[in-house]
């Protein structure tokens, strides 16, 4: 009788073992993760859940948001970046913006938890609860949506990913041949307004369309621009140089955290750092200034980049 029930126990066992694979994460560990996660929690809403969702798979739980699914951020980044694509129901939250509840964590009962590098000290903690594979999301590690291709290898999206990429570089074939201009070799520079003059680094839907369309990023080292080191999204420059820099493209955004994001908002963003900029920064006098939506371009997703390109089409449309 203990063996009859042994045997079908240790296939069972085989069978739940065959479901997952070993993977190395960006962290250099050896991560044993489900073949086909079902229950995933992000633990950066920006960087890892949209991309996720927007490949068509809905976190269960994404760091940032309350009991019901309901953000605590200044921004819902899956209602502004995917609009009616968003996950439905939203994600739970894992607790407080600062502090994330482990119990609250566990009863959501995640097959995955995904985090990025800055998570590093908490792989232990999380491992008693789920594998935790951390994807690197900071510039200089990673470029463009390169992350979201990443995520769709880990997770059995190879195939979504393709389509949606495939979509992607259509639109964008159809917004080069609509502008006044080739833009191939042009350089561009975008800054992100915080409480100072933020370049914006590598990874983000935007800079994988502007580079697509031909730009070239403005390199600022040259110009002795950089005051510090970047972080996930940003690079600090220095605001007394910023009137003398002239790419053929300049975009500005402001920060997702402002109540207004639009062309205004920014303008007047700017001229609380850089008073004056409108009369000395050349491609404001020239009209080569693009205003984007930070909320909607700088994750690191194809629906940000099909933002940016929604931006250009109508700026060159003016």
């Amino acid at each position: 009788m203990r063996l009859s029930i042994l045997i079908p126990a240790l296939l069972a066992a085989n069978t739940v073992f065959a479901a997952d694979r070993t993977v190395t994460d960006d962290a250099g560990r050896s991560v044993t993760v489900p073949e086909d996660p079902q229950r995933i929690v992000v633990l950066h809403e920006p960087a890892l859940g949209v991309p996720i969702a927007d490949l068509g798979l809905a976190p269960v739980g994404s760091y940032g948001r309350d009991d019901d699914g309901g953000t605590l951020m200044a921004v819902d980044f899956y209602d502004v970046i995917l609009g009616p694509r968003a996950p439905d129901p939203m994600p739970k939250g894992i607790g407080v913006l600062g502090n994330i509840d482990l119990e609250k964590l566990r009863a959501l009962n995640p097959d995955l938890i995904i985090g990025t590098e800055y998570d590093k000290d908490k792989t232990e903690l999380f491992s008693a609860i789920a594998p935790i594979y951390l994807q690197n999301s900071s510039t200089g590690l990673v470029r463009g949506f390169g992350p979201t291709k990443a995520l769709a290898g880990l997770l059995g999206r190879e195939e979504e990913f393709q389509v949606r990429k495939a979509d992607y570089l259509a639109r964008l074939d159809r917004v080069r041949s609509e502008l006044p201009f080739d833009p191939e070799g042009r350089t561009y520079l975008a800054l992100f307004l915080t409480d100072q003059v933020n370049a914006v680094g590598e990874m983000s839907g935007a800079v994988q369309a502007i580079e697509d369309l031909g730009y070239k990023r403005l390199e600022l080292d040259k110009v002795g621009a950089i005051s510090g080191f970047g972080s996930t999204l940003l690079v600090p420059i220095s605001p007394e140089i910023v009137g003398r820099l002239d790419p053929d493209l300049l975009i500005v955004m402001s920060t997702f955290t402002a109540k207004e994001r639009g062309e205004a908002a920014i303008q007047a963003a700017l001229t609380r750092i850089v008073p004056g900029w409108e009369r000395f920064l050349k491609p404001a006098r020239e009209g080569r200034i693009l205003y984007l939506d930070s909320a909607q371009v700088t994750t690191p997703s194809i629906a940000s980049a099909e933002k940016t390109l929604d931006a250009f089409e109508a700026w060159s449309g003016r």
